[in-house]
This record gives C-alpha cells, sequence and structure tokens, in this order.
C-alpha cells in the first residue's frame, strides 16, 4: 500500500485533475513510500517469512513494526514447531520470548509474521506529502525557475546519510517512529 494515492498527490500538487503527470506522480509516490518505509518499517500489514537466530531469552525479528506471529518452525528438520500461543511477541522492538522464561535452543528458526501498522500516524502522512511536495519542487534544479533559491522547500544542508534528498522536516517527523539500528 502507498502512503499516498494519485488523487491525494494531485491535490498535494495542486494539479487538479489533469493526469499529464499520473505516470511520473505513480513513480514518486512508490520511490516516497519506500524511503519512508525503510526509515520506519512495513507501512501495510504484510505476511514476512525469516530465517532468525535466538541466543538467550530473546530471539529478534527484522522486520518492525511486528503485528502477530503465525508460525515458528526450526530450519533445521526432526525439530517441532514451536506453538506462537507460547510465546510474547513486543512488537515495536521485534523482540520474541518463551512465556516460560526458557531459553531458544534448537535454531535457526524460519519465523512467519505480520509486520506492518494497524493505522498510519498523521506525522507519516504529513512527513509522505512534505516529501512529495519537496521532490516535485525540485525534480529539475535550477531550470524549475527559481535559480536563486529561498523557497520553503530549499535544502541548503546535506543531511548525513540522506545527501539532499529528505529534507529535515519530513526526517523529523518520522523520528518517533524510526526502526532500531540492526546489530549483526
Amino acid at each position: 500500500m502507498a502512503l499516498l494515492t494519485l488523487e491525494q498527490a494531485r491535490a498535494i500538487l495542486t494539479l487538479g485533475s489533469d493526469t499529464q503527470y499520473d505516470d511520473e506522480l505513480t513513480v514518486y509516490i512508490t520511490a516516497l513510500t519506500e524511503v519512508v518505509e525503510g526509515l520506519v518499517g512495513p507501512i501495510d500489514p504484510r505476511e514476512v517469512v525469516e530465517q532468525a537466530d535466538a541466543y538467550g531469552p530473546t530471539l529478534v525479528l527484522l522486520q518492525t513494526p511486528a503485528l502477530s506471529l503465525t508460525s515458528l518452525a526450526p530450519v533445521l528438520s526432526g525439530g517441532s514447531t514451536v506453538d506462537v500461543a507460547s510465546l510474547y511477541l513486543n512488537g515495536t522492538s521485534g523482540a520474541v520470548g518463551r512465556l516460560d522464561g526458557a531459553n531458544w535452543t534448537g535454531g535457526p528458526w524460519t519465523v512467519t509474521y505480520q509486520a506492518g501498522r494497524s493505522t498510519v500516524p498523521a506525522s507519516m502522512t504529513v512527513a509522505a506529502r512534505l516529501l512529495l511536495q519537496h521532490w516535485w519542487r525540485t525534480r529539475y534544479g535550477a531550470a524549475r525557475g527559481n535559480p536563486g533559491g529561498g523557497e520553503d522547500f530549499d535544502v541548503n544542508e546535506p543531511v548525513p546519510g540522506f545527501g539532499y534528498a529528505i529534507p529535515n522536516r519530513v526526517l523529523q517527523l518520522l523520528e518517533p517512529y524510526r526502526r532500531p539500528p540492526v546489530v549483526a
């Protein structure tokens, strides 16, 4: 699911019902959804199947937020599937623990779960709208008719790790939902 519809994008950019730019807008919508999900994790609920190792009492899922566990089975044959009702899921961190407090043994594990959000926070939607406006207004660089700059969408300082593609205001709106760093 995209963060914005084509109709919303046209309205945000004040294009009215003009469909002339629909192909380009569709690419922008797909790209901004990918960028936001790269920072905050999945938006639309989806099934994820991944292999995970567990050390001690915690198994950690890579895609957060996690909504629910579907199944958990050892990768190697001969082991038994774990009843997900006997597990605890911290959806925000992706930590999976055993309700009996025991350590995980017998892995690696194939974990199937639902990741995403049941509702999209308003600040994510606003961030998506601002990012669309920024990319749209800056797509032609200085040729856009304002070579002196001074627009509200100028990005004078590159954001570390993002260059000029993502304005600070977008990152600030997404900050409360940023995924924790993955440690290997």
